[in-house]
């Protein structure tokens, strides 16, 4: 099958075959003919899939007839995260070039006066996040009763950021009758209950099992203790052929503290979460898709539906405090086709977190020391140095110089004392992360001024 067996335009067709592409994946052959048919679709597949242009392909085509109007966009697609939403719009922008089509993006972190001012002019398309949509519904600055098309986008995450009410009062103030369009990796109970009642006799598609990761991922867990997890990673680094990789972590601040780490070891790599403003997130992306960094440490906000290829390795730094999750985060490799590998990283307190996962997936993830030669084993704590000597790196002699000078030269050279006492470091660091650094939920607005205060804490 071809994208011209699916019934779409020749303008579109051309955009299509331009942009390299010719057969359509199996959830844009099954829900692209439905989608011009006019029908509500729930979608589910696995992340990597071609959701996305399976539900941007047709609505260019429906769009093509009709005129926008001021304030009243005629379409609605809501996405969880301003990357993903971004993305979506840089679709529209690739397949609708032949179409005249206007667009608007409203996230947070971008100036309100420029996109008031895209409204006003009149929206083919707004590709909104539900903060941002919200904020400027209830200043009288959009009007949704024109609007006949809706699309949620990866709902579960959605559900995940606590969005759902903020769904729920947008769907009230739509058109009754509108088409529906909800796409999602997973479909969890809650989902299903909102589809049940804002979707009309929806057409079910589902091309792969819910929370199921790709085949073309080899999966690794990592036995490591927590204070030897950088050293474990960049050994890693070194043995696989890491062509670019993402590193997902759990805190904010553990993203900043290991990128800088990576950093002043010599890797190439950059940082993206929740905290760095919207400009300065899409630029460090644009350095990852360029290759100006091959490394990217993030947190979950870069989980979900972002498509960067070429991505050969997925660390999980922290193992993933939710299941589906994990899902997510590996998908961002072995897209398209693509082979890939992910290492999780796992301690002691994780144990129940991987059981959950492994239930989720309905696999067992084979541990690292039955991994393939180019991935080293990992050292137990209890493991001698004689071993470590055998396994030549360029981070092994500054750490078994940490070992074994302190004894007898703590005097004369105190330069290794800092060194010697980086192991507690991150336990206390973690305490103060666990009371002051939640989750990366991918804010959608300013830090409002208040954030930036806190209180002295007193020293140990």
């Amino acid at each position: 099958m071809s994208f011209a067996d699916l019934g779409l335009s020749d303008e579109l067709l051309r955009a299509v075959t331009e942009a390299g592409y010719d057969t359509p994946t199996p959830i844009q052959a099954q829900a692209i003919p439905p989608v011009l048919m006019m029908k509500d679709i729930i979608g589910i597949a696995q992340t990597g899939t071609g959701k996305t242009a399976s539900f941007v392909l047709p609505m260019i085509d429906i769009l093509a007839h009709g005129r926008s109007r001021a304030r009243m966009p005629r379409s609605l697609i809501l996405e969880p995260t301003r990357e993903l939403a971004a993305q979506v719009a840089e679709n529209f922008e690739k397949y609708g070039k032949y179409h005249k089509l206007s667009m608007a993006l409203l996230i947070g972190g971008v100036s309100m006066g420029d996109q008031v001012k895209a409204l006003e002019k009149g929206v083919d398309v707004l590709i909104a996040t539900p903060g941002r949509l919200m904020d400027l519904f209830e200043r009288g600055n959009i009007m949704l009763n024109g609007c006949n098309l809706l699309v949620i986008d990866e709902a579960d995450r959605m559900l995940d950021m606590g969005f759902i009410p903020d769904i729920e009062n947008i769907c009230t103030k739509l058109p009754a009758n509108r088409q529906t369009l909800l796409f999602s990796a997973t479909m969890p109970p809650p989902i299903k209950k909102l589809a049940d009642r804002f979707l009309s006799n929806p057409k079910s598609i589902e091309v792969a099992r819910p929370a199921t990761a790709s085949t073309n991922i080899t999966q690794w867990l990592v036995p490591v203790d927590s204070r030897k997890k950088r050293d474990t990673l960049r050994d890693l680094l070194e043995a696989e052929d890491v062509q670019t990789a993402i590193i997902f972590c759990n805190r904010k601040t553990t993203v900043r503290e290991l990128n800088k780490s990576l950093q002043r070891q010599g890797f190439k790599s950059g940082e993206i979460h929740g905290d760095i403003d919207q400009s300065t997130r899409l630029a460090e992306l644009d350095r990852f898709k360029t290759g100006a960094v091959n490394i990217l440490v993030a947190s979950d906000v870069a989980a979900r539906g972002l498509d960067i290829k070429g991505v050969s390795h997925v660390f999980n730094f922290d193992a993933p405090w939710h299941p589906d999750d994990y899902v997510h985060r590996i998908g961002r490799t072995g897209r398209a086709g693509a082979k890939g590998v992910a290492f999780t990283f796992v301690t002691a307190e994780d144990a129940e977190a991987i059981d959950n996962i492994q239930k989720l997936i309905g696999t067992k993830i084979n541990r690292v020391e039955s991994a393939p030669a180019s991935a080293p084993p990992v050292a137990d704590e209890g493991e001698d140095d004689g071993r470590r000597r055998d396994r030549p790196s360029r981070n092994r002699k500054p750490d078994k110089a940490r070992r074994e000078e302190p004894k007898a030269e703590a005097a004369p050279k105190p330069a290794p004392r800092p060194e010697r006492s980086r192991p507690p470091e991150p336990r206390r660091q973690h305490r103060r992360e666990e009371a002051d650094d939640g989750p990366d939920e991918g804010w959608n607005g300013p830090t409002p001024d208040f954030l930036s205060f806190g209180f002295n804490t007193p020293a140990d």
